[in-house]
């Protein structure tokens, strides 16, 4: 019959604990460098993405930088990249002496952005779920009583 040692448990005990410990630190989000993927919403005269197709990989911290170069506001809509994506945070900045200086920071569910026109925002996120989503888009109607959408400012996000 086995006798029970409480040293040669504790130590497996500390030893799992630290292989654990070691495994969950492997994953700390907080500590990596975002991977900046730029946006333009927008050009002068033409209602549109650049680029309209993003790729992003799970597991990894993005800070997807949503530029408008244009003269009208943009939208930046997606339900469904919205549920596949964990948000760490979305800053509003403007460039003061060449430099950018974050104005508010907003935290939670985002689904939309509206960025002014010659405005920026940032949106730091890591992807959760892998898959294919096809309604990025900008919502906003024009004079003409179409969206912009409707003059082709939609996209694709596929997270891998």
């Amino acid at each position: 019959m086995r006798t029970f040692n409480l040293a040669r448990a504790a130590g497996f005990a500390f030893l799992l604990g630290a292989v654990s410990g070691a495994a969950l630190a492997a994953g700390n989000l907080a500590g990596q460098t975002p991977i900046e993927v730029t946006v333009d919403l927008g050009k002068p005269g033409q209602h549109i993405f650049t680029p309209n197709k993003l790729t992003f990989e799970t597991g990894k911290l993005y800070k997807l930088i949503l530029r408008n170069p244009s003269n009208d506001p943009h939208y930046f809509t997606s339900h469904g990249f919205s549920q596949m994506v964990y948000t760490r945070k979305v800053q509003v900045t403007q460039a003061r002496d060449g430099k950018p200086v974050t104005l508010a920071e907003f935290k939670g569910a985002i689904r939309e952005i509206e960025v002014y026109p010659g405005q920026s925002a940032e949106w730091w996120f890591v992807p959760v779920a892998a898959g294919r989503v096809t309604d990025l888009r900008c919502g906003i109607t024009g004079s003409d009583g179409k969206s912009h959408a409707d003059h082709g400012m939609v996209g694709e996000i596929v997270i891998e």
